[in-house]
């Protein structure tokens, strides 16, 4: 089993940057390509944990879907919002690299971000 976990889409430049340095650092990290497996719910609230950071701040605000959700004015719980997450992952920030041993987290937004967790 890998010590790292990427939630990864490779079609996004910062997810492609953010593995290709982490392999060069010499982490093989597991690779899961969360628009074809989409996290559950319970995973999202765990990265929510291992990032410090509320599910809503996890999300790309930006993108068609989540505007198209309404999700700037969502005022429900944050197992809810997990819930409308694991549905539509294509709305949740990425890459998202996780230390296994501890389940810390990092978004590589710059990648660079994820080298604190090495």
């Amino acid at each position: 089993m890998s010590a790292f976990t990427i939630y990864h889409n490779p079609r996004c430049s910062k997810s492609r940057e953010t593995l290709k340095l982490l392999e060069e650092k010499g982490v093989q990290p597991t690779v899961i390509e969360y628009l074809q497996t989409p996290p559950s719910a319970a995973t999202i609230i765990a990265l929510s944990k291992g990032l410090a950071l509320p599910i809503a701040s996890m999300l790309r605000v930006k993108e068609d879907e989540y505007k198209a959700l309404h999700l700037k004015a969502f005022t429900g719980t944050d197992e809810e919002l997990a819930e409308i997450v694991s549905r539509h992952p294509k709305i949740l920030e990425r890459p998202i690299v996780v230390r296994e041993s501890d389940q810390h987290a990092r978004i590589g937004r710059p990648p660079e971000a994820v080298l604190e967790l090495l």
